[in-house]
């Protein structure tokens, strides 16, 4: 039986590929990337929507750059051209008379342990990061000076007082860049709010993207907006392992490469430290200007044609491995809520059209999910997850954790994230845990922590896959998704020319 590998934490593991079982294949790198600076000069000069930059700012006005931590994709990559694209919007602010000490930085962190010294130098490159003379600024979504701007939604008050706002992003979902870079710089009760989107790739019918916008609608009411958006590709390995995993033959390579056997001997902090060594790299293929909104749609449609991968109908099962880090930065180690996080809130929440899982389907996790929960950094975590194992109630428990004054304290001294932040997480696994009827964590070495979270352990990856069948019975359609990074999954008929189908 042809056995096809796949990232489990920090491992290696052989999926059996039975016959009538669809490989989830990234799709190839695109032969045309853009020089980014050139790219984002252009788009500023020529926006989709409104004026060009030089028309809507006058010279010595104080300008808002608002950017987000660049968490997606997961894992990210050592070459990334998200700093360049801020550096060119600096200098291009700079032609225009707008000197760096008239111009802010907002890292929007969102609910996200806030960003400390070694995340903010690399916002731009060495070059310029130096050379930057404005300010700095993270955002705290639980400082009490945030700004009324519409309704009960606040923010932050840089944003309010600027001459303009830019925001620059890449387009990754409905709700991470765009507007919902705007969104992740309110208060903490907002951007929860965004947490329970049933798709991050499809806008339509979302409550999320709506909440976006009405914050782009009042911020551009009280000063000028303009945003800039990237399209990147995925993450590709380097070296030995190019082409890995959207080459068939680099499957074969590494399923059969005596390093992965010596590498499955070593001890799990080695692993991690040469998975997180492994050079990878991004590019974009384009960048869009005009409002942020449309910026954003623009450049997620294409991201979406880029990555996507076309299936003719939902799957039986889906089985779906999880990275050996979490999904927020500054990056930390996995525990059970942000594994279950990755898998069911974002691998399972990026599809358009319809589910990738049939009503009642199975999700097979390949991850230990052990209760690891790394001392201080993970203590909001641990609240959530006793909850869970406790049986009690998941609002009582945030209402409880958000009031907690030590929890607070420890979030806005960038010792721990929001104490809201993992009650997000889990609320972004509602939408995929509400159309399936089982969640079976293959190679389980916790069988307390899955049950507490409402999933069926099984030893083995060969044992969970005989589940998925027996509950499908014969004739089911099993689907294995070659990530991460995770793609969009366009279910149904459609326009298959930007996404390839699967194999």
């Amino acid at each position: 039986m042809r056995r096809v590998p796949l990232l489990s934490g920090s491992r290696i593991v052989s999926v059996p590929v039975g016959e009538g079982d669809v490989l989830l294949r990234p799709p190839p790198p695109p032969l045309h990337v853009v020089d980014v600076a050139a790219a984002v000069r252009d788009a500023l000069a020529y926006p989709l929507a409104g004026a060009p930059l030089e028309t809507v700012i006058e010279r010595g006005a104080r300008v808002t750059i608002v950017v987000e931590p660049p968490a997606l994709p997961v894992p990210g990559a050592q070459t990334d051209p998200r700093p360049t694209a801020l550096a060119t919007a600096l200098d291009e602010l700079d032609a225009l008379g707008i000197p760096d000490e008239r111009v802010t930085l907002l890292v929007a962190g969102g609910l996200g342990r806030r960003a400390g010294r070694t995340e903010l130098e690399r916002l731009l490159p060495p070059p310029q990061a130096r050379a930057f003379h404005g300010r700095v600024l993270v955002h705290d979504a639980a400082a009490p000076d945030l700004e009324p701007l519409v309704g009960e939604i606040r923010i932050h008050p840089i944003v309010t007082d600027a001459d303009l706002v830019l925001v620059v992003s890449s387009a990754e979902t409905v709700v991470h860049g765009g507007p919902g870079a705007l969104l992740a710089a309110c208060d903490a009760q907002t951007v929860r709010r965004a947490a329970t989107a049933r798709s991050l790739v499809q806008a339509s019918g979302e409550p999320a993207w709506q909440l976006a916008l009405a914050v782009e609608a009042a911020v551009s009411a009280r000063s000028g907006l303009l945003g800039v958006s990237l399209v990147l590709d995925h993450p590709r390995l380097a070296g030995r392992f190019r082409g890995y995993p959207h080459e068939p033959g680099s499957l074969e390579h590494v399923a059969t490469s005596p390093f992965r056997r010596l590498y499955s001997r070593l001890p799990a902090a080695v692993r991690r430290g040469i998975l997180r060594d492994q050079h990878r790299t991004l590019a974009a293929t384009a960048a869009f200007a005009g409002t942020p909104s449309v910026a954003h749609a623009e450049a997620l449609v294409r991201t979406i044609g880029l990555r996507g991968i076309r299936l003719d109908e939902p799957l039986d099962a889906l089985v779906v491995g999880v990275p050996w880090i979490g999904p927020h930065l500054p990056r930390e180690p996995l525990n059970p809520i942000t594994s279950a996080g990755i898998a069911l809130g974002l691998a399972l929440r990026q599809w358009r059209d319809a589910f990738p899982v049939r009503q009642g389907g199975t999700l097979v996790l390949v991850h230990s999910l052990t209760r690891s929960f790394a001392h201080g950094l993970h203590a909001p975590y641990r609240v959530l997850f006793d909850e869970l194992r406790a049986g009690g109630s998941v609002e009582d428990a945030e209402s409880s954790a958000t009031g907690d004054p030590r929890a607070l304290d420890a979030y806005r001294a960038g010792r721990a994230c929001h104490p809201r932040l993992p009650f997000a997480d889990w609320a972004g696994c509602q939408p995929a845990l509400s159309r399936l009827g089982r969640v079976i964590v293959a190679g389980s070495r916790d069988a307390v922590a899955a049950r507490a979270l409402g999933f069926v352990p099984s030893h083995s990856v060969s044992s969970a896959l005989d589940m998925a069948h027996g509950v499908a019975g014969s004739g089911a359609r099993v689907g294995i998704l070659l990530a991460p990074p995770y793609p969009p999954l366009l279910v149904g008929e459609g326009e298959a020319r930007f996404a390839p189908t699967a194999s």
